[in-house]
């Protein structure tokens, strides 16, 4: 009896059940980009142009996951890694159209009526401009004394609070700068004119320091006698009446 048991539970052993088929590699890629793909509802808050920037991740995420799906289904005695591949594949989707879809919301709805939006780009001349001497391009200068929307960082230090001392919170001064890197927060005589904008309270409401991003309102008073020498002071000024 024992000898006929054997030869049976040997064959079972050897089934298709126990055949070992390779993991798809295209699927687990998928797999990673998609789980990459969700820092695009992180920059999807800050601006449209930094979620377009991160959009290859979830393009690349979906290319490779229906690229898995097609190899997987011509070949399923090969490989396994369907439901990886499946998984990749909807999330890069979802992140591709979702992350773009609400960063294009916040970006049609951030800013308050009557105010116009102008950005750090904006306030940079071109190549042209700076050879025709003009260190403020026209399309800004047309802003001055207008109400103007513009997002930006707190640099550290630059915050004076109503205490007279600069301390996080009760800020009603600040300089706005372009970014949160080292360009804008290292050695201040190194940042330019342009990546800076001299940010004073012109209401009661008063902001509590953050190393987030900022959104301001208010009137833009421009000085293009301090362009391209900040120590004579600020080129341009907000006298801001809105902080988000």
């Amino acid at each position: 009896m024992a000898t006929d048991v054997l030869p049976a539970r040997s064959a079972a052993l050897t089934g298709d059940e126990f055949e070992y088929r390779p993991l798809c590699m295209m699927g687990v890629a998928s797999a990673v980009f998609g789980l990459l793909s969700l820092t695009i509802f992180t920059a999807a808050g800050s601006s449209f142009e930094a979620a377009l920037m991160l959009a290859p991740l979830p393009v690349l995420g979906l290319g490779l996951g229906v690229w898995a799906l097609a190899k997987l289904r011509t070949n399923p005695d090969h490989y396994s890694g369907g439901l990886i591949a499946k998984a990749g594949t909807l999330l890069s989707a979802i992140c591709l159209a979702g992350g773009l879809g609400y960063s294009g919301y916040v970006h049609a709805t951030e800013v308050p009526d009557g105010y116009l939006r102008t950005s750090f780009v904006d306030l940079r001349p071109d190549e042209v401009e700076l050879r025709g001497n003009q260190l403020v391009p026209p399309d800004v200068a047309k802003l001055d004394g207008q109400k103007v929307f513009i997002k930006g960082y707190m640099r550290p230090g630059s915050h004076y609070s109503d205490g007279g001392s600069a301390v996080g919170n009760g800020i009603r001064t600040f300089l706005l700068v372009r970014d949160n890197a080292q360009c804008c927060f290292g050695d201040l005589s190194s940042v330019q004119y342009y990546d800076q904008v001299a940010v004073a309270m012109a209401t009661d409401e008063r902001l509590t320091y953050s190393p987030g991003l900022f959104r301001m309102g208010g009137t833009l008073r421009i000085k293009p006698e301090n362009a391209g020498n900040t120590s004579r002071g600020p080129t341009y000024i907000l006298e801001a009446d809105y902080a988000r």
